[in-house]
C-alpha cells in the first residue's frame, strides 16, 4: 500500500508540474527561467526578495516593495498583478483560476532545485 501511495504522490507531482509548466508557457512572451527578458528571469522567485533580480530594471513601486516571494504573495500578486502592486511594470490581467496559479507557483518552486531546468531555460 506504501509503494502504491507513493506511486500515486509521484504521479499527483507530475501532473502538478506538467501543468505548472503548461500555464507557465503562457509567461514565456516575457519571462524566461534562467535570463532577464522583458520581464526578470524567474528561477528561484519562490523564497527571493521581490524587485531583487541582478540586472532587471524594475519599476520603482517593485524595487522598494520589499516583500518576499511566498506562495502566498506569488499568488495574490500573480491574480491581479496591477492591483496587488499599483506601479508594476507587469502590464498582465492576471491569472484567476486558482489551481492554475498554485500549478505555476509549484513549476518554478520545483524548477528552482532543478538546475538543469533553469539552465535549459535560455
Amino acid at each position: 500500500m506504501f509503494v502504491f501511495a507513493a506511486l500515486l504522490s509521484n504521479s499527483t507531482h507530475a501532473v502538478e508540474f506538467a501543468s505548472g509548466e503548461q500555464v507557465f508557457s503562457r509567461c514565456r512572451a516575457c519571462h524566461a527561467l534562467a535570463r532577464n527578458r522583458v520581464g526578470p528571469a524567474l528561477c528561484g522567485v519562490v523564497g527571493r526578495k521581490a524587485g531583487s533580480m541582478p540586472k532587471y530594471p524594475y519599476s520603482r513601486a517593485m524595487a522598494d516593495w520589499g516583500k518576499v516571494w511566498t506562495e502566498n504573495e506569488l499568488s495574490s500578486f500573480l491574480e491581479d498583478p496591477m492591483k496587488a502592486r499599483p506601479g508594476t511594470k507587469m502590464g498582465y490581467a492576471g491569472i484567476k483560476n486558482d489551481q492554475e496559479r498554485l500549478a505555476l507557483i509549484k513549476f518554478l518552486a520545483a524548477a528552482a532545485v532543478n538546475s538543469d531546468l533553469c539552465a535549459a531555460d535560455n
